[in-house]
């Protein structure tokens, strides 16, 4: 079997994460952290992208490597109009949604039209893998009191995908015949409901739905939001950002830094200590209503993100939860590996790429 060479992409909001591979086999990987002072710039995300591309063009020139070797370039997905899960091909039509300013505001955005600027003077294919705006929820959990709103799926569908298969792969079953709950916990928090290979429900972490997370407000008393908008204090802007980039853990305490806050709790903070156990409360409400969607027939439940990767914080969850049934921990986002293992499905055959329409 021949082994495929892939160059992954995932741009975040303060990081440009790269791999490139031969196969399974990683060939190198960088992650560059981004300053806030780098984009300062820029007005619009879409504006970062000669920023984005000129760093990786730097790194794949730092390791040699020949772009001429590659198979496929892949990157993750961003805001679309809802899809189903699986890798997709990046064409015309999908780039003009990619840039489009009117809902381009999430980095993720660039990694296709990177991806693609890439793969087309090497005429080789340019793939997205789950993006956020992944669509498999169920008529029935997008209905709200309010027959003019209705819930959106936006969610971490390319990690919560990735960790469901591999926790399906323990389990010694298909992901399409198992029932798992998947918590994304990292700048901000989802929690989704597999159902034999289909996410029937999963909050809206990016637009204040769900717990509330280091940098995002969550769900929150619509009323007080109400009297908060006419309050004339805030602008529309200024609210937005509230909600998805200035609360949680950043309006309490001005920062996102997970562990400093700990840090400040086992020093003997009483506030920190609360915001934490709170945080934590709300991750183990949103798995536990998730039981509903199953009647209970649940395989296991799946601990994923950089939360994950603190022990304190899990075994808070745990401590809630445990009782639900089987506890798999996968720390970090493994969205690289997870671009990686599904564009290897679409050249070797074992899957089949979407068309964006």
């Amino acid at each position: 079997m021949k082994n495929h060479f892939l160059l992954a992409i995932n741009t975040g909001s303060t990081s440009t994460k790269v791999a490139v591979y031969e196969g399974e086999e990683l060939l190198f990987r960088e992650s560059i952290q981004h300053r806030l002072s780098d984009f300062k710039d820029f007005s619009q995300i879409i504006d970062q992208y000669p920023l984005r591309i000129s760093v990786i063009n730097e790194l794949l020139k730092h390791h040699n490597f020949d772009t001429k070797k590659l198979d496929a370039v892949v990157g993750r997905g961003g805001i679309l109009k809802p899809i189903s899960g699986g890798v997709w091909k990046v064409g015309d039509v999908m780039l003009k949604d990619l840039r489009d300013t009117k809902t381009s505001q999430h980095a993720s955005n660039l990694s296709g039209i990177i991806a693609h600027e890439i793969a087309e003077p090497l005429g080789i294919p340019a793939y997205i893998v789950d993006p956020v705006v992944v669509d498999e929820m169920d008529p029935v959990a997008k209905v709200t009191g309010l027959p003019e709103i209705s819930r959106r799926s936006i969610f971490h569908a390319l990690n919560q995908k990735a960790t469901a298969r591999r926790a399906a792969a323990e389990l010694g079953k298909p992901y399409e015949k198992t029932n798992l709950i998947v918590a994304h916990m990292g700048g901000g928090i989802t929690v989704g409901a597999h159902k034999e290979g289909r996410v029937v429900d999963v909050n809206n972490g990016l637009n204040g739905d769900g717990p509330f997370s280091p940098e995002r407000s969550g769900s929150i008393p619509v009323t007080d939001l109400i009297s908060l908008c006419f309050s004339g204090k805030y602008s529309e802007e200024d609210l937005q950002k509230m909600v998805r980039q200035g609360g949680g853990l950043k309006a309490y305490f001005g920062t996102t830094d997970t562990q400093a806050v700990m840090k400040q709790a086992e020093a003997g903070d009483q506030r920190c200590s609360l915001i934490l156990e709170a945080m934590a409360y709300q991750v183990s409400k949103e798995i536990a209503g998730l039981g509903a969607v199953f009647g209970g027939e649940i395989d296991g439940i799946i601990l994923t993100g950089g939360l994950a990767q603190s022990d304190e914080f899990i075994g808070k969850i745990r401590d809630r939860i445990g009782y639900m049934g089987r506890i798999f921990l996968y720390p970090g986002e493994n969205e690289l590996e997870a671009l990686r293992d599904n564009a290897l499905r679409v050249l070797r055959g074992e899957a089949q790429a979407h068309e964006y329409e």
